[in-house]
């Protein structure tokens, strides 16, 4: 994996779809964090992780559930999921993506 000072939505996708079918892809590590690119199609499945989370929505707008409460978003948003915590993407446009920043510990920060 690389770490890399730019990544751009654009190449992110692509690499995301070269990946053949995956809904994510980690783009570059360090330390304790792990960025990725997200783009989910149809329903999004994910379960709840076991580190804490934020979202940053790249294109695409809907809803997104964290533990049966929904908020809208659109592009620009960003969304926090502690971790272990029920969360998912719902009635979102088939253009969504977002990058996502896992980081800290296990078990999410205290």
């Amino acid at each position: 994996m690389r770490l890399a000072g730019h990544t751009a939505v654009a190449e992110a996708l692509d690499r995301l779809e070269r990946a053949g079918g995956e809904r994510s892809i980690a783009l570059f590590e360090h330390g304790t964090l792990i960025v990725e690119i997200y783009a989910p199609r149809g329903t999004d499945t994910q379960m709840p992780h076991t580190r804490d989370e934020i979202y940053v929505v790249a294109r695409g707008t809907g809803t997104f559930e964290l533990n049966g409460t929904s908020e809208s978003f659109a592009v620009g948003d960003v969304l926090f999921a502690p971790a272990r915590m029920p969360h998912k993407f719902i009635d979102f446009t088939d253009d969504f993506a977002a990058w996502v920043f896992f980081y800290g510990p296990e078990g999410g920060e205290q």
